[in-house]
């Protein structure tokens, strides 16, 4: 009976990341680790007879989906530090950014062209239950090639409690968010556990 009555103790997740994803490249994001892909990013480079086109874009799971709005095609919001992500969002999301180069003009299109470090919405299902979370991406064009960098993502561990973009902690207010070092970024995966039961440490440290 005590141990029923103990509050849920949620956690964020975050996990640094550097994948680029290049000119008809892709990346499939696992929010959670668990072996399943939760998102797939997509980088196409179509060539037609005058012109030619290179888009970015994010493939949700069935059940998941990311941040934006409807248009004439479903755009992804680049989120800036600190937006909300949770139940009051709409998460139609798929087009990122794209470049179409044709005779007479060039046609930028999408909230992700030309920028640094903003952040996607996310929405996915773990267990059944919805879960909210964030990544975080680079994208530039580059001889009108849109090329993306994924540099890190995190989740929260409740179902259905929102997120803040960039948050990292459950106490953080995700205004000084500090991205991953080198040697965490060296060490890859199998030094995130460790970093990660560091933070909590020290968060405890500092509440008691």
């Amino acid at each position: 009976m005590l141990a029923l009555s103990l509050p849920v103790e949620g956690a964020i997740i975050y996990t640094p990341a550097h994948h680029r994803i290049p000119k008809g490249g892709s990346y499939k994001l696992d929010l959670n680790h668990d072996g399943i892909t939760d998102f797939k990013f997509t980088d196409t480079f179509q060539t037609l007879t005058s012109t030619f086109r290179s888009n970015l874009s994010v493939l949700p799971a069935a059940g998941n989906g990311a941040e934006g709005w409807t248009g004439d095609r479903p755009y992804a919001s680049a989120l800036k530090l600190g937006a909300g992500v949770g139940p009051l969002r709409y998460f139609p999301g798929k087009q990122m950014a794209s470049v179409n180069v044709g005779p007479a003009a060039i046609y930028y299109v999408g909230s992700w062209v030309n920028v640094k470090n903003r952040y996607l919405g996310l929405r996915f299902k773990v267990k059944g239950k919805t879960h909210f979370g964030w990544a975080r991406l680079s994208v530039q064009v580059q001889n009108y090639t849109v090329v993306g960098t994924l540099t890190g993502y995190a989740y929260e561990t409740i179902a259905g409690k929102p997120i803040k973009a960039g948050q990292t902690k459950e106490d953080d207010d995700a205004a000084t968010i500090q991205p991953a070092s080198l040697g965490h970024l060296a060490r890859g995966a199998s030094a995130l556990p460790a970093w990660r039961g560091k933070e909590r440490l020290e968060a405890y440290r500092r509440k008691n």
